[in-house]
């Protein structure tokens, strides 16, 4: 019994098809846990639909993949002098975000980031004029953006692209490919049409693997169910029941990512005020599960543990039986399943 991944399998596909339409030259992006599908899995689907590149993480993961995938790697975390070297082959492109780190991978192919309003990596627009003698020593395989996802002040993600295009082009820096990111289908063509001797080519990850929300469903497999009375003493912790109900241990734990979130920006005074209340509740022990049981999401009787977590559910609901099996709404990008299954 397990927390599974199932996947529409045809539905997922069409998806992807839909989004390699969109944006011709697109570089998937394989990096972290796999966007929840894992590593080989996504390298699979890349070379099924015929990517020449494939966009990972770190040098650590691109040794991992190269293995699943034949094409050309590119890491996306900037080179640093004084890193860990780690083997790899020649079809490894290397992202740098200084004049320093271009120095420093002699030979190599190489994306030069330029630095972006996400303010975070990057070449600025004052080592430009430094990198004519740098870039002789290096295969350059293109400029990169990295662009924000939101843009508070009403800024145009293409304007941002433009100008720095009429940067490099004002340094006679080549500009034969740009990689993007966070661009939509639209902005992109803007670009294409403005710049047709630049190939563009965007780097997606979760709008690729993850965009359509109902192609993918996690759930969890009922383990124990255990009735109890209205205050009986329960778990590691011995706390008392709150109500008659039952004590269900479902399949997913701390190992799956299950009790562990990644913080989110909170727009608006709602989102806010929820965030708020769900703070208040932890106070007194009452924390949301992520799993669903008869079209409510129920709550933890106590912390997840590392493999199961255990639910309470009121005696007004259908008890659970052993075997079933629990939606649970989880992170693709901070789960472990214990198995995919296509469907």
């Amino acid at each position: 019994m397990a927390l599974t991944l199932y996947v529409d399998t045809t539905r997922w596909r069409a998806h992807h098809k839909q989004v390699l339409e969109q944006f011709p030259g697109l570089v998937p992006v394989c990096k972290g846990n796999g966007y929840g599908f894992g590593h080989e899995r996504l390298a699979d689907e890349a070379t099924r639909f015929g990517s020449d590149m494939l966009a990972v993480g770190t040098t650590y993961e691109a040794a991992r993949i190269k293995d699943w995938f034949s094409g050309d790697l590119l890491v996306l975390t900037p080179f640093r002098r004084g890193e860990e070297p780690v083997p790899l082959p020649d079809r490894v492109i290397r992202s740098v975000s200084s004049v320093e780190g271009v120095h420093g991978l002699v030979g190599a192919r190489v994306v030069i980031e330029v630095m972006s309003s996400m303010k975070r990596h990057g070449v600025s627009e004052q080592e430009l004029g430094q990198l004519h003698a740098a870039i002789e020593d290096v295969r350059l395989e293109g400029f990169g953006i990295h662009l924000p996802l939101d843009r508070t002040d009403g800024s145009d993600a293409v304007e941002e692209v433009i100008a720095w295009m009429d940067r490099l082009r004002a340094a006679r820096l080549p500009l034969h490919t740009m990689f993007v990111s966070h661009l939509s289908a639209q902005e992109l063509a803007r670009l294409q049409q403005q710049f047709p001797q630049t190939r563009f080519r965007v780097r997606i990850g979760t709008r690729l693997w993850l965009g359509d929300h109902d192609a993918t469903e996690y759930r969890g497999s009922v383990l124990d169910v255990t009735r109890v009375s209205k205050g009986e003493r329960f778990g590691y912790r011995q706390q008392k029941t709150a109500s008659d109900g039952y004590l269900v241990v479902v399949a997913g734990g701390t190992s799956h990512g299950v009790g562990l979130e990644a913080p989110k920006a909170l727009h608006g005074v709602m989102p806010r005020a929820k965030g708020v209340a769900r703070a208040g509740l932890a106070t007194v022990n009452r924390n949301l599960a992520p799993f669903v049981w008869a079209g409510k999401q129920r709550w933890f009787a106590e912390p997840p543990h590392m493999q199961v977590s255990i639910l309470f559910v009121p005696s007004d609901a259908p008890e659970p039986k052993v075997g079933e099996e629990l939606v649970a709404h989880l992170r693709h990008t901070t789960t472990q399943f214990d198995r995919l299954v296509d469907r």
